[in-house]
């Protein structure tokens, strides 16, 4: 995901849609088993935790996140699905007191990366895990090795990294840092795969530039423009995201981590 708040667009964009390859990885590398019970933290609107329900057909899924319309339209399409095995919770992960050592499994599909207090949070997350339960999430690698947040900055003349305030998707990013941090909050055997896939903006550039406009670092750095010089920057993304438009939509290359542990 590519930023806290945008989450979701009716039709042919969405974040499910620009994130369908990585689904397709942490899918694989959860390999949720039938008795598993699953957390999924930063859930947005359930794909990845109701994916996690139907595996684990004799266990169950919870999925948090902080965002009320995306736990809402979550509740009604598990619901729309018939799915008995799976709750949807309005909460903060770093905060919510989870049933100790309950989960085999806790989950996150690039909903990781926000956290106030990232150590706080995975301390807590750990705390909720069975002993040996698994942690497999998706985090983003650093700004300039994500085509998409460089083609986004340089159209819209924005400096690299969040502005002040701004939720910052790449800290994360650094493979020494994380490992210090998971193995502080009581995990051990932390691994990182590079995965390099591709994201989907929509299926023209006219799609494409009106779900990039809502991304938080695109529309923060459109408002500190000048009126003409936002226009000017518009027409640069239209230009840049045209530049990847192919027969299939606009695709655009990124990197990230998968990242595995383990809880002690």
């Amino acid at each position: 995901m590519t930023d806290a708040v945008h989450w979701q667009r009716p039709g042919l964009t969405g974040y499910d849609a620009e994130l369908r390859r990585h689904n397709e990885v942490l899918r694989a590398a959860c390999g949720v088993r039938a008795g598993d019970d699953v957390l999924d933290i930063g859930c947005g609107t359930g794909q990845t935790t109701r994916e996690a329900a139907r595996a684990a057909r004799a266990g169950r899924a919870l999925g948090v996140d902080i965002r009320t319309p995306a736990i809402e339209r979550a509740r009604a399409l598990a619901q729309a699905e018939g799915l008995g095995n799976v709750t949807f919770e309005r909460a903060d992960a770093q905060v919510l007191r989870f049933p100790r050592e309950h989960f085999d499994l806790a989950i996150s599909r690039f909903g990781t990366m926000f956290f106030a207090d990232p150590a706080a949070a995975f301390a807590n997350i750990a705390r909720a895990l069975r002993p040996a339960g698994r942690l497999v999430m998706l985090v983003w690698q650093a700004s300039e090795r994500n085509e998409w947040d460089v083609v986004i900055r340089r159209s819209l003349a924005a400096t690299a990294g969040p502005a002040p305030g701004e939720a910052d998707p790449f800290s994360l990013a650094s493979p020494p840092a994380v490992t210090e941090m998971l193995e502080g909050a009581g995990f051990t055997d932390v691994a990182f795969t590079d995965v390099r896939e591709l994201v989907y903006y929509g299926p023209d550039v006219t799609a494409a530039l009106s779900w990039v406009r809502g991304f938080t670092c695109a529309s923060e750095a459109l408002e500190r423009l000048e009126p003409a010089a936002a226009a000017s920057a518009v027409e640069n993304l239209r230009d840049a995201l045209a530049a990847h438009q192919s027969d299939d939509g606009v695709w655009l290359a990124s990197r990230s981590w998968l990242v595995t542990a383990r809880h002690r």
